[in-house]
């Protein structure tokens, strides 16, 4: 016996789906059609802008009011400039320089070209205030350290995307800075009490929700004093309680996406974690980014299962569903003013956040060695460092706990080394090879990571760029002397 027709439709305007490849498949649309809320744009899905156009105008084709949402936060976290890095800095960047209005023209040109290509949801900023050095996958992604700082960025964000048409959705609540594991391979936990979280995390959250934004994303972070032994994302307390009723949030929320291992296995599958979240309070449900019909139908199923069976109440549903179309109207409505992307702006911003501890003198024709670096699953295969802007001057990629010293002095011969890296201070071996390196030559290091305040001894300068973005390695390039 095939699903109730009604309920499936109700279960699907709760989903936010995926689908491999530039061109949308037939299901993909189809599924719009049945109820859908929308779908989510990965970098697998970004060929070209017109490419983007196109598949947005045949999404909307399936339903015009379809939601099309895309990770597009700037710096290390990009799918329109995936192939090459993005043209704007990360929120690092912003917050190290520290000028709230220009954070507001840097999100709203990023907004500006989303909803050129038909994009209506950014899932960004990210509002995570990043506490913790040894974070993995926030870092260069946050505003920085201080709650004030980021709350004020945070609110910037919003208000600059949201004037060019595009919905902000702010994560990851209640707040992911904290911790030092990812939770796209486990679940993170934050053992602090709500009276830190009040002081520390949740300023950020209490600004966007006061700068308007319409929707807030869920954690897959645990948090024993308010979700027990649960990820965030399936607990009433920290989705109703805490963001609802005590911070007034009355747009939709989203999840992160379930397919991560901080959900997934934390409920025991894709289609319970989504009965879960929205038993809990979401709105929206991210499936992730490995979806094709089947898994959309299974999880569909499996909300109607639990509408049939009680594990769900159908006025949540429908509230859910209410909201997710809510948002899908005001995209509708928003319009944006008129207003173009600026990327010379993201460039310009990525110069001002360079900061550089020593003396950039005597670089001639160095050796350029990049330490190789693991992406992490939210950043994706996105290329960084100096390479695409060095004007003659050859870059290498090197292994640092494979590399010794004395392989690169002899590589360098009589020439000074620039060693480029992402969060030095916690790469396995990195450390180590920076600091007995420039005991006996001539170094400088370009770190594109999270600012630690980790500095290797005998270096003749320690250049910090805030973020590993195409404008980051720029402005490194430039201070260097070695830009084309």
């Amino acid at each position: 016996m095939g699903l109730d027709p009604g309920l499936r439709r109700l279960a699907l305007g709760t989903l936010l789906a995926a689908y491999p490849g530039p061109v949308p498949p037939d299901w993909a649309v189809d599924l719009l059609a049945d109820g859908l809320a929308g779908h989510t744009l990965f970098g697998t899905n970004v060929h070209d802008p017109a490419q983007v156009a196109a598949s947005t105008a045949a999404l909307r084709a399936g339903r015009p009011d379809a939601l099309i949402a895309i990770d597009e936060e700037g710096g290390d976290v990009t799918r329109l400039a995936h192939a090459t890095g993005s043209p704007y800095p990360g929120n690092a960047a912003l917050g190290a320089i520290g000028d709230v209005a220009l954070t507001r023209r840097v999100y709203r040109s990023i907004g500006a070209e989303l909803a050129a290509l038909g994009i209506t949801v950014n899932l960004a900023p990210t509002v995570d205030v990043n506490t913790a050095d040894e974070n993995p996958v926030i870092g260069t992604r946050s505003f920085g350290a201080d709650p004030v700082r980021v709350a004020a960025h945070s609110a910037a964000a919003v208000t600059g995307l949201q004037a060019a048409g595009v919905a902000a959705c702010a994560k990851h609540f209640p707040g992911h800075g904290a911790t030092v594991t990812d939770s796209h391979h486990e679940l993170p936990t934050v053992d602090a009490p709500l009276s830190l979280l009040r002081q520390r995390d949740l300023p950020p959250f209490a600004a966007v929700v006061a700068a308007g934004a319409r929707a807030v994303m869920t954690a897959h972070i645990r948090v024993p004093s308010l979700t027990g032994a649960d990820p965030a994302t399936f607990s009433r307390a920290v989705l109703v309680d805490l963001l609802r009723t005590d911070l007034g949030f009355t747009g939709a929320v989203i999840t992160d996406a379930l397919e991560m291992k901080g959900a997934a296995v934390a409920a025991g599958g894709v289609g319970p974690a989504a009965v879960r979240a929205l038993a809990a309070g979401a709105d929206l449900l991210c499936i992730g980014a490995r979806v094709d019909a089947a898994l959309v139908e299974r999880v569909a199923a499996e909300i109607v299962d639990a509408l049939t069976d009680g594990r769900l109440a159908t006025a949540r549903v429908e509230q859910a569903a209410g909201r997710a179309a809510d948002l899908a109207a005001w995209t509708r409505a928003a319009g944006g003013s008129p207003v173009t992307g600026d990327t010379e702006l993201g460039y310009a911003a990525a110069r001002r956040a360079l900061r550089v501890d020593g003396v950039l003198t005597g670089l001639d024709r160095p050796l350029v060695v990049q330490l190789h670096t693991e992406s992490t699953i939210a950043e994706g295969r996105v290329p960084w460092g100096l390479g695409p802007h060095l004007d003659g001057v050859p870059e290498i990629r090197v292994i640092a706990t494979e590399t010794g010293p004395a392989e690169l002095r002899g590589l360098a011969g009589d020439r000074p080394i620039v060693l480029v890296g992402r969060h030095l201070h916690r790469l396995p071996g990195g450390p180590e090879l920076v600091t007995a390196l420039a005991a006996q030559h001539p170094v400088t290091v370009v770190e594109m990571g999270w600012p630690a305040q980790w500095r290797p001894a005998g270096v003749r300068a320690f250049v910090t760029t805030y973020g590993a973005s195409h404008a980051n390695g720029r402005a490194a390039a430039e201070a260097l002397g070695l830009a084309g």
